[in-house]
């Protein structure tokens, strides 16, 4: 790796650790101190390592110094809580081992972490927030960017999210098996959201951010590395992200437009993904349970099934239908009516459509977009129009724009 990457990799690699780490060995209440240390850690590697060389091992070299900063930190620190300062009283629990960065040990406090940052005392939106600043390392202005927000704002969110943490005198430790069972869901959602906003993400920068659905494999496999929350939601979780990631570097051409499924080139779809998502989709399949994400990840599934298969679209259709009856959200609706489409054709479709009503969604609009296309092009063009002034990434209005323009050409060509 070039010298001019190691350390932002490191950075994305190694923050979220160290993290964790030092708040599980002093407590939640030193998380901003934690975040301060470890920041400090990267920004001396930045200091030093360029004029003295990257040091032969470099995480040791970062652990290291985050020990150290720590150490001095809290040696400087007059308010410690009673714990802290009967620590430093004794010389010897502050040896080189007084803070574990063992692989047991970062993936114990990867995982509490999520538990603790995923506690009901925490609004989702915020939760998400949290997972993002301190599992994942995203800066204000990245986490404002996946919320269409500013960094004040964020700011703000975070610390109140803090101040409830704090208020609750949440423990970095694992839940008991009662609480995992009460709280994974929220675990779940928190992974799930993350992926989706790397799979397609609001922000006008970029419609695709490979990095966040990165961090949401790690955290995905930290829950299933642990008994307890290696059940059927977590590989299901992981089966249909894997379905979808398989399919990321299809979804954009060379020149960064978004390809959409039916354009997209097949060659280009990741096979070792398709083959993990199917495992995981069979781990699953043991418990004799049906969770929102097994059906989201067969859906997914008969996706990477060639469009020449017979039962194709009418099993998605059929697993649309069984989905909506337990996750009736706006998306699914609109997702079942282009496999409706498949099954009965465009005309039956629009009606169907129509009755959505979704008049503020841009997708909505897109989907009408498409039905009407063999239909009535005057109708096409609107409906598309209407999405150009709904939608909210630059890559979105890009395609819609390159869409309504062949459509003039074609129009005054013809």
């Amino acid at each position: 790796m070039d010298k001019t990457d190691i350390i932002p990799h490191l950075f994305k690699t190694e923050y979220s650790k160290m993290v964790a780490v030092l708040s599980k060995t002093f407590g939640l209440a030193y998380l901003e101190t934690a975040e301060d240390v470890v920041s400090e850690t990267f920004l001396s590697a930045l200091d030093n390592w360029p004029y003295k060389g990257v040091p032969p091992n470099p995480t040791a070299w970062l652990y290291t110094v985050a020990k150290n900063k720590m150490k001095n930190h809290l040696s400087r620190n007059h308010t410690l809580h009673k714990i802290v300062s009967e620590r430093l009283a004794d010389p010897h629990r502050f040896d080189e081992t007084s803070i574990d960065f063992s692989d047991k040990n970062i993936s114990d406090s990867q995982l509490q972490m999520l538990f603790a940052l995923c506690h009901p005392a925490i609004s989702t939106e915020a939760q998400i927030c949290l997972a993002l600043r301190i599992l994942c390392g995203l800066g204000l202005g990245e986490i404002a960017d996946a919320f269409l927000s500013n960094k004040e704002t964020i700011h703000k969110r975070l610390q109140r999210a803090k101040e409830k943490l704090y208020a609750a005198k949440i423990k970095l430790e694992m839940p008991d098996e009662h609480e995992i069972h009460k709280r994974l869901d929220s675990v779940v959602q928190t992974i799930y959201l993350l992926f989706s906003e790397g799979y397609y993400s609001e922000s006008n920068n970029s419609i695709i951010r490979k990095e966040l659905c990165v961090e949401a494999f790690n955290l995905a496999y930290l829950l299933l590395d642990n008994r307890l929350t290696n059940n059927h939601t977590t590989n299901s979780l992981m089966s249909l992200m894997c379905f979808h990631a398989s399919r990321l570097d299809a979804r954009r051409s060379g020149n960064g437009d978004i390809v959409l499924y039916n354009d997209q080139d097949r060659a280009r779809w990741d096979t070792e993904f398709i083959e993990k998502g199917f495992y995981y989709l069979q781990q699953a399949s043991q418990w004799d349970i049906s969770s929102p994400y097994y059906i989201e990840a067969s859906i997914a599934y008969w996706h990477t099934v060639d469009n020449t298969h017979p039962d194709k679209w009418t099993c998605i259709l059929k697993l649309y239908d069984a989905l909506l009856l337990v996750k009736p959200a706006p998306v699914v609706a609109l997702n079942r009516i282009w496999a409706f489409s498949k099954v009965h054709g465009n005309r039956a479709a629009i009606p169907e459509a129509e009755k959505l009503g979704l008049h503020t969604n841009h997708f909505y609009h897109i989907l009408l977009a498409e039905l009407y296309k063999p239909v009535d092009a005057t109708k096409t063009t609107e409906f598309l129009t209407r999405a150009l002034h709904l939608c909210k990434t630059d890559t979105e209005k890009e395609m819609i724009r390159h869409q309504l323009s062949i459509r003039s050409f074609t129009s005054s060509t013809t």
